[in-house]
């Protein structure tokens, strides 16, 4: 065992750890829950289960009336103190708005997190669709236009790591499964500099997107546009909608 991993291990708090497993465990499935659920979805046993739970009530994290337990609005000052931490944010906001009034659609920016984007701002149109997505949301990176851009940029290393763990699940009949050619295609984003997912995540849904950049010409973010397959094409995202979403990539400028 290396002197580091040692470490890592030494300064490891489990206590803090299993904390935020019981954060996670409520859900838009489960916003109330009995402590025994909580147990179980943790793993934790009900004494300290009962322990977390009420030192969140006590912070203010989480409310009770004595049977259900429940998270509070103070929990969104957690993510919202990383929202902060971006430098790019409120312009992302102000860009991706002008383009919902441009174009129509519904826009969002979002960076990567493992094999998932994470959604960090978006700004809906005023139409129906069957994904609900809002701040905080999670796709795979693999399957969304987003995570393409993100990527395709990624080191070779890296990327053969993720392309290692397929065959992927079909999600729908357009999705794009086998290793090589998510490879191949791969490629081709970082060439063409966007992506386009054509009903891959769920029929009907398209998403085309666009990189935004750090000081050192890295990807760090993307922000994109998502249809509907009744109202466009893929070609129409291209000719239309992509130069749209290239200027205000352009106006919200390089991320630090």
């Amino acid at each position: 065992m290396t002197e580091t991993v040692k470490q890592a291990r030494k300064d490891y708090v489990q206590a803090l750890s299993r904390g935020l497993d019981v954060l996670r465990a409520f859900t838009a499935d489960a916003p109330k829950m009995t402590l025994t659920e909580v147990a179980e979805r943790t793993g934790l046993t009900r004494a300290a289960a009962r322990r977390f739970l009420l030192t969140l009530v006590e912070d203010g994290y989480a409310g009770t009336n004595g049977k259900l337990f429940w998270l509070t609005p103070r929990v969104l000052e957690l993510g919202f103190a990383y929202l902060s931490t971006l430098s790019f944010w409120d312009q992302a906001q102000t860009e991706l708005t002008e383009v919902v009034r441009q174009i129509g659609e519904s826009c969002s920016a979002s960076v990567l997190d493992g094999d998932e984007i994470v959604y960090v701002s978006r700004v809906a149109a005023n139409r129906i669709m069957t994904v609900g997505l809002h701040v905080g949301s999670r796709l795979p990176a693999l399957f969304s236009s987003m995570g393409r851009v993100m990527l395709a940029d990624l080191p070779q290393a890296d990327l053969d790591r993720r392309l290692g763990k397929g065959p992927f699940p079909r999600l729908t009949d357009n999705t794009i499964t086998d290793p090589a050619d998510l490879r191949a295609l791969l490629k081709t984003v970082a060439q063409q500099g966007y992506a386009i997912t054509d009903q891959e995540l769920e029929i009907g849904l398209l998403s085309i997107a666009v990189p935004l950049r750090n000081r050192a010409g890295r990807v760090v973010a993307a922000i994109n546009v998502s249809s509907h397959a009744s109202r466009r094409t893929p070609e129409e995202l291209k000719t239309t909608v992509l130069p749209v979403l290239q200027s205000a990539a352009d106006r919200i400028g390089l991320v630090p």
